[in-house]
């Protein structure tokens, strides 16, 4: 029986989970879970990557220990963000999306290129912290002087683990860089944009193989074992998951991305008036959308209800009848010190109590997703009368009913771990 190791990387948490192949199913394991999320540096919102490394290896040394010979890995994580490398060293810190550092790089970008064309080109969303202006913002600041390459955080961690730098497909195009036509960079746009031409490496296919371990990191973790390229971007990676797929999919995480799979890029003024998404999938498109997600209940749970479980703060917000809502794709729900005050600078009447915060972000989430499901029929021209949820908002139930009830659809739950399963499943075609 051959063994695979996924490690799943999100924003708030990461997991080590073997998985392999029994009567034609799939069945996984986890070896391993940290938890992860940004730090404060100097003003900013970094990631400290020596940590997130330590428990890459950490739970690669639990898998050895528990099954001595696997016959690959493969890391996914969250998009946009990225590492910096002169040579074989890196440019610290490591800032996050959530930082806020690109106010000025993006109307710097706009004034060189308009949105309309980035669009046009790359059929990416607007979003503030895209790494094309994270990248520009780095270049304003001369951070990208004497820089020879720059490594997605999962493509980071692999080069760490095998010494070799590769770029794969599915996480590149999030950068809003790469040409939704030729799936390669846009050199006219990197040069438009007077950004390094150098650093934008050519694109490995997903599944490719990376290589083995570097000899002290087998020594470290216990054992050898190939490194793959699964489809990097933990969402599509998510998608790969989905085991049966009819109508729209819910990756429902610290983000909500709710969408399609796709043939070709949509990348007509109506999609871009949306602000659709056409992120490279294992061979289709996932024509998504992304909305403020599970980050809003779970900033608000630590600050108003910490010692209470999540089912705790789901039951709360059922038993409110505060009827107030917000748009939880407002800017102020990203980064707020307070999420707590970041609703109420929104809302007209005031919660009077933490379940009353609850049910406003649960009823909001769920009425976010109507809005999107509405817009993906008005781009596509197709009605979805089904929603797949994948992903740890999968387990709230009452946020499931109430998006069966408000969105007008057949939602159907599906597991946790589907980001794990895509991640193994590239793996094992290889």
């Amino acid at each position: 029986m051959k063994l695979y190791l996924a490690i799943d990387i999100g924003a708030s948490s990461g997991r080590h989970i073997v998985g392999w192949t029994e009567n034609g199913a799939i069945h996984t394991e986890e070896v391993y879970r940290f938890s992860n999320g940004v730090k404060e540096h100097a003003g900013h919102l970094v990631w400290d990557i020596d940590m997130l490394f330590k428990h890459v290896k950490t739970g690669i040394k639990a898998a050895f220990k528990k099954h001595p010979h696997i016959e690959s890995l493969a890391i996914d994580t969250w998009a946009v963000d990225y590492v910096l490398m002169q040579g074989d060293g890196e440019v610290l810190p490591c800032y996050a999306y959530r930082d806020g550092r690109t106010t000025e790089a993006i109307d710097a970008v706009h004034a060189r290129v308009s949105f309309a064309t980035l669009y046009e080109k790359t059929g990416i969303q607007f979003q503030s912290f895209n790494t094309i202006y994270q990248l520009f913002d780095d270049n304003m600041h001369g951070r990208l002087e004497g820089v020879t390459d720059f490594l997605m955080i999962p493509e980071y961690l692999s080069y760490k683990l095998t010494g070799i730098r590769a770029h794969e497909y599915t996480n590149a195009t999030t950068t809003g860089l790469v040409n939704a036509q030729s799936g390669a960079y846009d050199r006219d746009l990197i040069a438009a944009l007077g950004l390094p031409a150098h650093i934008f490496k050519n694109l490995w296919t997903t599944g490719s193989k990376v290589g083995s371990l570097l000899p002290e990191i087998a020594e470290e973790v216990g054992g050898d074992t190939q490194v793959v390229l699964c489809a990097s971007h933990d969402t599509a990676s998510a998608v790969e998951g989905i085991p049966v797929q009819e109508g729209a999919y819910l990756s429902s995480g610290t983000w909500s991305l709710l969408g399609v799979k796709m043939p070709y890029a949509v990348c007509s003024d109506l999609a871009r008036s949306y602000n659709f998404s056409n992120e490279g999938g294992v061979g289709y498109f996932r024509f998504q959308k992304n909305i403020m997600g599970m980050w809003i209940i779970n900033r608000l749970k630590a600050e108003l209800a910490p010692e209470k479980s999540f089912d705790d703060v789901m039951r709360m917000g059922k038993e409110s009848t505060f009827d107030a809502l917000v748009d939880v794709n407002d800017p102020r729900f990203l980064a707020p010190a307070s999420m707590k005050e970041a609703f109420d600078g929104a809302l007209q009447c005031r919660p009077r109590s933490a379940g009353d915060y609850f049910c406003c972000a649960h009823r909001s989430l769920a009425l976010g997703y109507r809005t999107v499901l509405k817009e993906l029929s008005d781009c596509t021209g197709k009605k979805y009368d089904t929603l797949c949820i994948v992903g740890g908002g999968a387990k709230n139930t009452w946020l499931n009913e109430l998006t069966r009830q408000l969105c007008g659809v057949r939602v159907t739950a599906l597991p946790v771990e589907a980001t794990a399963l895509g991640n193994l499943k590239v793996q094992m075609r290889i």
